[in-house]
């Protein structure tokens, strides 16, 4: 079963946005470590292509069923923008390739996979520990 920490958690490493503020309903992940875990939900010791796919995360985010991510959206799971970092439109716009200020599924999609690419540098389909922390913190490139 998916939950909401591992939902944002996903969205945010693809985003390459964490570390992270916590929101005020729920700790989210700030260390590489604790991404790691969010995300290997089978506790298998390894990141799967499957676990960090995005179909369950971005229809649990997508709050409004408009098939879009919105900043509001995005926001309800960060919490308020706090000082120092990036707002919300901030983050998507990393990601949104039509520059409509939203993520659809194809843009998360496509971000997802390329930092999933970006991050398995043995390129065995899987990230360890290792690879998630070589990439934490850094942010998604502009392809």
């Amino acid at each position: 079963m998916t939950t909401p920490i591992h939902r944002a958690c996903f969205v945010l490493f693809v985003l390459g946005l964490m570390p992270l503020a916590a929101s005020a309903a729920q700790e989210l992940p700030t260390s590489a470590t604790a991404s790691f875990e969010a995300l290997d939900t089978n506790r298998d010791g390894v990141v799967s292509k499957h676990e960090y796919d995005s179909d369950v995360t971005f229809s649990n985010i997508d709050s409004n069923d408009d098939y879009r991510i919105s900043a509001a959206e995005l926001e309800s799971i960060l919490g308020p923008q706090e000082d120092g970092t990036p707002s919300a439109a901030d983050r998507i716009r990393t990601a949104d390739r039509n520059e409509d200020g939203e993520l659809n599924d194809e843009e998360l999609r496509r971000a997802a996979e390329m930092r999933f690419q970006w991050l398995d540098t043995d390129h065995n389909g899987e990230l360890s520990l290792a690879e998630m922390k070589s990439g934490f913190g850094i942010p998604a490139q502009q392809p």
